[in-house]
């Protein structure tokens, strides 16, 4: 492939919020550069989003998403496309793909205006030092609003409203000037072929055959095929076996030159090496490391268990594969009286979990059981601090006299943009999950159905992590935008919610008076009586009845607050699977033998496991 300077080459991102045609804009830069031919390109949407679950959800989920293209103009130019998501949950994944490049694309839909993650990503665009390309997209559609849009760019942003480019990336229409201004407005990368080798490392991925794939952005020097090189984080050394440049698939080359971003293989063979945000140099040629990136933090644990206990293993096995492709997820055994051997993971959020949960059963077919989602919590004690993201783990009680000083729950400082008649709806909602420093102001001039309200507050991370999304879009009529950033750790009265006999201090729920861990939660103490009836009476739902009755308790401590009897089957009925021929009764005990083997014993009530699977849907929401 013909070898570009470091003045050809242009490195760019595109960032905006989720649903606001990033993807599709994507493909249309890839079509109009002929990196994908226009035959194949039409019967190949979302050529970038190479997941099953990302096209199924229409988003972007992994940051590991690099295209390369050729542009003719009045020379050749080589653009770097670095993909992000739009969804808050990937924020670390924004910031990683934003480290390799010199401009990012701002793309703002027509209709709905600037939204919570387009904020968010602004700034840390901004914060990069990043030229920002303000683009309004879907200016074909009957609702678009382009001068109303422009003006909101202009007044949050300062942007000026010459610079902003509309087009529509669906029909094709204003893509041109895209690619245009990339080349004009966003600056070429620095760097010498005299200097050094020095290359970040900003994301990596695992291929069974070559061991880690890296993505790196030569900084300095020129990384070749056969070359030793070392890591300044690990210092351990390596021999590249394979350069290249993703087009979009992987194309091998001869050397990787200043300003160029690619992949490279050099036998590494845990993933765990490949530390993100490493600055990689030849080997027995020291240099000072780049600034790297802030390690990833889980917002949100849960436990996932196989249906099949047997399975343990193979479950375990694909969690790791499948971690191998998505470094932000942690990993920790962990069993349960109920549910055997599992794993406990911590993700970035809901979404991600709920994706992490497809892929595998999508990628691996696993048959798996996940529990509600928690968060992490700090307990003070008088000699230590420990963080725990596992309900079980909660001490069974604090307080003046306990050991336990205090008990801090995670805090998160959310932005909410919603149409001003939205309002009160919204401060009723943050109110109702425990807000504090709630504040508003007006982001834009206009009828009182198109001015919008920027609604900030400090809320808990527990209240936002299981049905806050979808009360936030119903109160709202879908048009409200959600946006987070950590604030923290704040004191709070917290009890610890689960089905178990339990002590002072718990909430627990009782099946038959016997313990349910997997069911375990940790809630504050003012809402203990309504979760308590709520999560009795799903129960009540989903237990199917026994042969004795079975009482359903919610208590904290040794005090009952809510309880639900599930009663016996009735004496005729269970008469009647013995009353009529000795085939039948016969029939009846083979069959019962073998459900036997699917069962779950929970509090000696016998529960089929697609029973206790509803069981745990039904916490989960």
């Amino acid at each position: 492939m013909t070898e570009f300077p470091c003045e050809v080459i242009r490195n760019f991102s595109i960032v905006a919020h989720i649903d606001h045609g990033k993807s599709t804009l994507a493909d249309r830069l890839v079509g109009l550069t002929g990196t994908i031919p226009k035959k194949a390109f039409g019967a190949n949407q979302q050529v970038l989003d190479k997941l099953k679950v990302e096209r199924e959800r229409g988003i972007t989920e992994s940051g590991l998403t690099l295209c390369s293209m050729i542009y003719h103009s009045h020379q050749k130019y080589l653009l770097n496309l670095i993909d992000t998501p739009g969804h808050v949950d990937f924020s670390w994944e924004v910031s990683r793909s934003l480290a390799a490049c010199q401009g990012a694309l701002l793309l703002v839909d027509a209709t709905q205006g600037v939204q919570a993650q387009s904020i968010s990503v602004f700034h840390i665009a901004r914060e990069r030092g990043l030229k920002i390309i303000p683009v309004l997209n879907k200016i074909d559609m009957p609702v678009a609003d382009p001068s109303r849009i422009t003006a909101q760019l202009q007044s949050m942003f300062g942007i000026d409203p010459a610079e902003v480019l509309q087009i529509s990336a669906k029909t094709g229409r204003g893509v041109e000037t895209v690619l245009q201004a990339i080349i004009e407005r966003i600056p070429p990368p620095s760097g010498s072929v005299h200097e050094p080798l020095k290359a970040l490392l900003f994301d990596s991925q695992y291929d069974r055959y070559r061991g880690v794939i890296s993505l790196v952005n030569v900084m300095n020097g020129v990384m070749r095929k056969g070359d030793r090189i070392a890591s300044c984080h690990t210092g351990k050394k390596y021999e590249v076996t394979e350069v290249g440049i993703m087009h979009p698939e992987e194309v091998p080359v001869m050397h990787l030159q200043p300003g160029q971003v690619g992949y490279i293989a050099c036998n590494m063979k845990e993933s765990t090496e490949a530390h993100v945000g490493d600055t990689l140099h030849q080997a027995n040629v020291p240099v000072d490391p780049m600034p790297g990136f802030q390690p990833t933090k889980a917002m949100v644990y849960a436990g996932v268990f196989p249906v099949d206990t047997n399975d343990f293993i193979k479950l375990e096995e694909s969690i790791r594969r499948l971690t191998l492709t998505d470094r932000s997820v942690t990993i920790q055994r962990e069993s349960s009286t109920a549910l055997g051997q599992g794993c406990r993971l911590g993700f970035l959020g809901t979404l991600h979990m709920d994706v992490f949960r497809q892929r595998l059963e999508d990628e691996y077919d696993a048959n798996i059981i996940i529990t509600a989602p928690t968060v992490p919590y700090k307990v003070i004690y008088r000699d230590q601090t420990v963080i725990v993201s596992n309900p079980t783990d909660f001490p069974d009680e604090w307080g003046t006299a306990s050991h336990v000083r205090e008990v801090q729950e995670p805090m998160v400082k959310a932005s909410i943009l919603v149409p001003e008649e939205y309002l009160g709806d919204m401060m009723d909602l943050c109110f109702s999950r425990r807000a504090d420093d709630l504040d508003h102001h007006y982001l834009d001039s206009g009828t009182s159905t198109s001015a919008r309200v920027m609604l900030t507050c400090t809320l808990p991370l527990s209240e936002i992590v299981t049905d806050f999304f979808d009360q936030l879009k119903s109160r709202s009529s879908g048009y409200a935008s959600f946006d987070y950033e950590d604030a923290g750790y704040k004191a709070s009265d917290l009890v610890k919610v689960w089905m178990i006999a339990s002590i002072k201090l718990f909430m627990t729920f009782l099946l038959n008076g016997k313990p349910v861990d997997a069911l375990a939660l940790v809630i504050h103490r003012s809402v203990e009586q309504k979760i308590g009836r709520t999560w009795v009476k799903k129960l009540h739902k989903v237990i199917p009845r026994q042969l004795f009755e079975v009482p359903i308790q919610a208590a904290v401590g040794r005090r009952i607050v809510a309880r639900e009897t599930l009663s016996a089957m009735r004496a005729d009925v269970t008469a009647g699977l013995y009353g009529g021929h000795y085939e039948r009764k016969l029939k009846h005990l083979e069959n019962q033998k073998e459900s036997k083997r699917r069962m779950k014993k929970i509090g000696n009530v016998d529960l089929p496991q697609n029973a206790f699977f509803d069981i745990l849907s039904t916490t989960a929401k």
